[in-house]
């Protein structure tokens, strides 16, 4: 009774003793994968790919790719324009084309038409390579308006280039008679030629007739002439 006490150990018969808990197999297993993973994609976007942009650095590109974009919209804007000013362009030189189609055939008719009235008119009594079919001559504002019908007999293809001169007679401001000469005009006649213009005379200067004469230049071969009245 008097000898050491053992320790007394008392078992619950209604469990068992705990034991130490040990983590999964797989979920090592998966936490690795997913660390070695993780640092893989790290590897290689630090090593191969190209580096990543800070907030600021993505701000500006973001602002520079706005700001391009903007300027692509205004250049399809533009060029949407420019297209439709050309297409309009094209359209005005279209009918611009066949309106001068039809005057250009309508000019050839006429000078079809003058012609065949030119034959109806006496011949000049002159002769010569030109000869001054008709002509109608008056004074206004102190300029002798001429209306003058030429022709050639055998123009052929090639219009002939040269001058017509008005010699005028008349009396002068201070009284007797005079004779001048009005500045040449430059013709070109094909087979018929209707010249209208109006010369300038000297102040106070009366014009009684004038003489057309055709030149082949200023003051040279004579062509064809005919004296006329001036009413």
């Amino acid at each position: 009774m008097l000898g050491r006490t053992k320790p007394v150990v008392l078992e619950s018969s209604y469990g068992r003793r705990h034991t130490r808990w040990r983590v999964p197999r797989w979920l090592l297993l998966l936490l690795l994968g997913t660390a070695l993973g993780g640092g893989g994609v790290l590897y290689v976007q630090e090593r191969y790919l190209p580096p990543r942009l800070s907030a600021d650095a993505s701000a500006k590109l973001q602002a520079a790719f706005a700001h391009a974009d903007s300027e692509r919209l205004r250049l399809q804007g533009e060029l949407a324009t420019t297209s439709k000013q050309l297409d309009g362009a094209v359209t005005d030189k279209k009918s611009l084309s066949e309106q001068l189609a039809a005057a250009r055939q309508a000019a050839e008719r006429l000078r079809g038409d003058v012609a065949s009235l030119v034959t109806l008119l006496p011949p000049d009594p002159r002769g010569g390579i030109v000869q001054v079919r008709a002509a109608r001559l008056r004074t206004e504002a102190g300029q002798l308006i001429y209306d003058v019908v030429l022709s050639r007999d055998h123009g052929g293809s090639k219009p002939l280039s040269g001058v017509m001169q008005l010699v005028v007679a008349g009396a002068p401001q201070r009284g007797g008679e005079a004779s001048i000469k009005l500045k040449p005009v430059a013709i070109t006649v094909g087979s018929v030629e209707s010249v209208r213009g109006g010369v300038p005379l000297p102040d106070g200067f009366d014009p009684r007739q004038a003489t057309i004469n055709v030149l082949d230049r200023p003051d040279g071969k004579l062509l064809g002439m005919r004296v006329m009245h001036v009413k």
